[in-house]
């Protein structure tokens, strides 16, 4: 790893971690909501992808951590989907 790798590698945590807060604090935004799913979906793939393609990582616990906590996140976030989804029409037919 460069230094520029690194850096890279940092902004994409910090721009990421930033979108998942700002999900945290308006959790009903359909769009922010979709956006930080796929954040977690982007994670999954990429440490995947340097373990079983590229084999740039072993699966020792500094990769396992970010591979279960997206999964976890990723399930998490598809069922709370399902909520949103039922809030949003049970607000719709209150308005009608």
């Amino acid at each position: 790893v460069n230094g520029l790798q690194a850096r890279t590698f940092g902004v994409w945590t910090l721009l990421s971690s930033v979108i998942r807060c700002l999900c945290a604090i308006d959790i009903r935004n359909k769009t922010l909501y979709y956006i930080t799913l796929f954040t977690f979906f982007l994670a999954l793939v990429h440490f995947l992808s340097e373990v079983f393609i590229y084999h740039t990582a072993a699966l020792t616990i500094g990769v396992m951590a970010p591979l279960m906590v997206a999964s976890f996140s990723i399930l998490g976030m598809l069922i709370g989907l399902q909520y949103l989804e039922v809030e949003a029409l049970s607000q719709n037919k209150k308005k009608n």
